[in-house]
């Protein structure tokens, strides 16, 4: 037996750089103005009827252990009878926080249900508190750099000679481009929740947009940046993710649940797939995780019609776009920008992903499926083909 999955809304706190707007505000407390916004968003749920809770973290210590599914919940106010659990995959904590609820809804053993995601890297820089077994290096299981994502992304460069680091720059430099767009048509606002931010210099304020982006980003200022990764290296800060602070929350229905509730869908969920490559490279898993996840739909490359592919590095993003014979700068991929520009806190930018596809498939009616995807630590990568609800084209 298997039912319908739907993405019914999804939302985000704005992004903070770490440790900086959001320096005096705990990772749990993020997490619970997402689902707060989430629930106020969608009164037609009550608290009740959520039958579980994924909550993802990378980092799963001080404001982001405790099994946050279950903290953040009770701290949401849902009652007790909810239940809740954490989940780390990594960069793909919140796809897998959807993925593992969803598919609990198509079994059938539960209804409606939220997923979430948050870092704050601020608190929990990357790395922090890990103990790497030394079997990993001493029996040479993975190379020493394939535990410093910079360093992998720099190893994407050494394989794929044609991704040059002026090809890496330019896809960056649209990222920006296109995301100072969206904010000034609006586009990316009406999905962030108004977030109470204290610094301990300032005192209390509300953060109400992302705070990465930097629009006055130019091709000679990205051009002149250091490579720390590496000396003479192309992998640098501005072609870069950054740190970042931020939650995500999605609410998830089988899509009788969501038509009975009157609830909007924004997204069906058609499939998805985990897969694993050598660490070393680890920027190339969406690859064949989407390969594996196209052969489960029955679908090719070329009946995917809207892409939000994770911009950890921008190496990693040219390296999938090439693969599947892509323009660098095809106006399918990441229309409203991505990760370099807005940031990506690690756990939670599944979600965000998510939430931005939804948005392309209410401006595009004419696009049957979409596909999300990101780069997992440790050489992994995650994909999840979607459905649009809006469709109005004939056959496939």
């Amino acid at each position: 037996m298997s039912r319908t999955v739907v993405l019914v809304d999804a939302v985000r706190t704005p992004f903070g750089k770490a440790g900086s707007m959001y320096s005096g505000t705990r990772a749990d407390d993020l997490m619970v103005r997402a689902m707060r916004g989430l629930l106020e968003r969608n009164p037609k749920v009550s608290p009740e009827a959520i039958e579980d809770v994924a909550i993802a973290a990378a980092t799963q210590t001080g404001d982001q252990g405790m099994n946050l599914g279950r903290s953040v919940s009770l701290l949401a106010g849902l009652p007790n009878t909810v239940p809740g659990y954490s989940v780390d995959r990594w960069c793909a904590g919140a796809m897998t926080a959807m993925t593992s609820l969803a598919g609990a809804i198509a079994i059938g053993s539960i209804d409606i249900a939220i997923a979430g995601g948050v870092e704050h890297m601020g608190n929990h820089p990357i790395g922090d508190g890990i103990d790497p077994n030394p079997r990993f290096l001493a029996e040479k299981i993975v190379e020493q750099d394939a535990l410093a994502m910079g360093a992998t992304a720099e190893r994407l460069h050494d394989r794929f000679p044609q991704l040059t680091k002026e090809r890496a720059d330019r896809y960056a430099y649209n990222s920006q481009m296109k995301t100072a767009a969206a904010y000034a048509a609006g586009k990316i606002q009406r999905d962030l929740i108004p977030t109470a931010a204290r610094i301990p210099e300032m005192g209390w304020g509300i953060a109400s947009v992302d705070e990465p982006p930097r629009p006055t980003t130019t091709m000679e200022g990205l051009a002149t940046l250091k490579t720390p990764f590496r000396p003479a290296g192309r992998v640098t800060p501005g072609n870069s993710s950054g740190l970042n602070d931020g939650a995500t929350a999605a609410l998830l229905a089988s899509e009788d649940k969501a038509k009975e509730l009157g609830l909007t869908i924004k997204a069906k969920l058609v499939t998805y797939a985990f897969a694993g490559v050598e660490p070393e490279v680890m920027g190339y898993g969406p690859v064949p995780s989407t390969i594996k996840a196209l052969a489960k739909a029955g679908l090719t490359i070329g009946d995917i019609g809207a892409f939000e592919v994770n911009e950890a590095f921008a190496v990693q993003v040219i390296a999938f776009l090439d693969h599947f014979g892509i323009a660098d700068d095809d106006p399918r991929v990441n229309p409203y920008g991505g990760a370099i520009a807005v940031g990506h806190p690690l756990a939670s930018s599944g979600i965000r992903l998510a939430l931005n596809l939804a948005r392309s498939f209410e401006e595009h009616p004419e696009v049957r499926y979409g596909l999300t995807t990101m780069c997992i630590g440790l050489g992994m990568g995650g994909s999840v083909i979607w459905e649009n609800p809006h469709f109005s084209g004939g056959a496939k």
